[in-house]
């Protein structure tokens, strides 16, 4: 793990702070794998807000038996630039595997799903918390999730139309193949089903150089209506704003057709969602 380039969602950072207060305010003053969870039950919003709703997990009997598990535990101490305190082997165990999941994704931050995945598959839960609560934490914190966002008052932001344009037909070729190339089967077999359409609703990006970086859509998958997604920009040109911009294309042909909700279905990075179209996740019904 090359953690000097690890980039952390804004989420991520409170985590990571919280999780240096936990340590800093613990016995041993040392920050271990449950100094995450605990910081993450602080978070209220998304799905972590979810999990402190659902799971039975009590933070202060989580904090005392940390403190009691620090005590007894033979545990390697070292430093890390990303930490403010000393940390276990164990955290860096964590950090690489949540970092192996990040790329496994294709996905440049670190977010809580794939911290919380790695902290319960490297087994650092198992002497804190109940296999129904992991479980639980496994469905609701590091899947994708379907969010809503409101349309029908929506304050637009002026986005960046450069390079920017709807699909005409000559598109549909290298379109399917940047997306099978970059992304997935399942997601060329569902932009190409939009070109069934006379006008598919999919728009694309490119750079300075005409070659295509990126893409979104929104009423192709499965023919549902008022359903965006999916949408894809090319892992070298992220951190660009072109997903913001493709978004709100999207989103805004689908205010002027008359939806009052957009459905984002299964979200990947939930934060990004949250924060540039004030999307919220929808509830799970069932585990």
């Amino acid at each position: 793990m090359n953690s000097s380039t690890i980039k952390l969602t804004n989420r991520m950072l409170r985590i990571k702070k919280n999780a240096e207060k936990e340590a800093s305010s613990s016995q041993h003053n040392m920050l271990l794998p449950i100094h995450f969870l605990l910081a993450c039950l602080k978070e209220k919003e998304g799905v972590l807000g979810e999990i402190v709703l659902k799971c039975t997990i009590d933070g202060a009997s989580l904090r005392n038996r940390a403190n009691e598990f620090s005590l007894k535990s033979d545990k390697q101490v070292t430093s890390h630039h990303l930490f403010n305190v000393p940390i276990t082997k164990d955290v860096v165990t964590v950090l690489e595997q949540a970092t192996s999941y990040m790329q496994n994704y294709n996905q440049v931050y670190l977010n809580e799903g794939h911290l919380l995945k790695a902290l319960i598959k490297t087994n650092m839960l198992e002497e804190f918390v109940s296999e129904e609560d992991m479980k639980l934490i496994l469905k609701l914190g590091t899947t994708s999730r379907d969010m809503v966002t409101h349309l029908e008052n929506y304050n637009f932001p002026k986005v960046n139309s450069n390079n920017i344009r709807r699909v005409n037909r000559d598109d549909q070729n290298k379109l399917i193949q940047f997306v099978e190339s970059h992304f997935s089967q399942e997601w060329s077999d569902t932009i190409n089903s939009a070109f069934l359409s006379t006008t598919p609703s999919v728009y694309v990006a490119f750079d300075n150089k005409g070659d295509l970086v990126g893409f979104a859509a929104f009423d192709v998958y499965q023919n549902k209506k008022c359903y965006f997604g999916p949408m894809g920009v090319a892992k070298s040109n992220r951190v660009k704003g072109i997903g913001y911009s493709l978004l709100h294309h999207c989103l805004k042909d689908m205010h002027d057709i008359g939806y009052e909700y957009a459905i984002i279905g299964g979200a990947g990075p939930i934060e990004f969602y949250e924060r540039a179209c004030h999307a919220v996740v929808i509830p799970a019904t069932t585990i």
